[in-house]
């Protein structure tokens, strides 16, 4: 089983040394959330200037607002991204409940789930190499990866889950312990195996972490507010935050063992020397 590392979004200018130290490690990917009225980098032009800075890690949003986007330029940023990486590149997508980011972008919250459902399809086909219509033609270039980049879906709702079975890869669950992930595993699974697809769908999860000295915690635990906040569960997501090696690895192993084949560690406080007492902690149990 890989496990990634997902980035912090408190201090952009720092994303490169992330990237290059967890480069050195035997960290899988680097990942990075998606929000449009928050102080957050931009996912994809950020992943793009860290594809540029490594060679081997791989890059993910986790996840991408894909109904706030508009859908042939997210075609081919993507593909983009996926041919400049090597085909290093997972599109985790997601539709978000924050009326601001929606009302930012005069898309109807309302119709989220339908128009990333209409999104998909045509996603699929101009990666495909296909006219977007009949009146428009194919919009490059043709992804590294044949079909585009691997897509996982994140979410909790039926309708999510049934995507990974008809548009995608694999399913991202977050903010969850193990045994509700499980559920929520073999639910995918089933939506899977319903819809015909040969193989199996690819099972991440994601849990929030951080190792280092108080002000590194504190900083993280700022973060982990400001970002929920104001909501009934952001004092249960804050409270959650992982804060010792043992508490990292028990989480690693329980989602090992609900059939996960990465775990990404979501890092909050902005400071780089988390890369390696991470690594440590769970390849190295330091």
């Amino acid at each position: 089983m890989s496990v990634g590392l997902g980035l912090p979004i408190g201090d952009p200018a720092q994303l490169l040394s992330w990237a290059r130290r967890a480069e050195a490690t035997p960290f899988s990917t680097v990942a990075l959330l998606d929000r449009l009225v928050f102080g957050n980098p931009e996912p994809l032009i950020t992943l793009a200037t860290l594809a540029g800075a490594t060679s081997r890690i791989r890059l993910q949003t986790e996840v991408l607002l894909a109904p706030l986007h508009r859908t042939a330029l997210l075609a081919k940023q993507a593909a983009t991204l996926d041919v400049l990486s090597g085909s290093r590149f997972t599109l985790g997508i997601g539709i978000g409940g924050r009326d601001d980011d929606y009302l930012a972008t005069g898309v109807d919250l309302r119709t989220r789930g339908r128009r990333l459902d209409t999104q998909m399809a045509a996603l699929r086909r101009l990666w495909s190499g296909e006219p977007l219509s009949a009146d428009v033609g194919p919009i490059g270039p043709v992804p590294a990866r044949p079909g585009g980049p691997e897509v996982l879906f994140g979410g909790f709702v039926p309708a999510a889950l049934e995507r990974v079975a008809r548009w995608g890869d694999g399913f991202l669950g977050a903010a969850l312990p193990p045994g509700p992930m499980d559920t929520l595993f073999r639910q995918v699974e089933d939506a899977w195996d319903r819809a015909g697809r040969t193989g199996r769908p690819r099972l991440l999860a994601q849990v929030n972490a951080a190792l280092g000295p108080q002000p590194t915690l504190d900083r993280a635990r700022a973060e982990l507010r400001a970002y929920y906040a104001p909501h009934s569960y952001t004092d249960h997501v804050v409270n959650g935050l992982l804060t010792s090696g043992d508490q990292i690895r028990e989480a690693v192993a329980a989602f090992r063992a609900i059939g996960a084949d990465e775990v990404m560690l979501y890092c909050w406080s902005p400071d780089p020397d988390q890369v390696e007492r991470l690594a440590g902690a769970v390849f190295h149990g330091e």
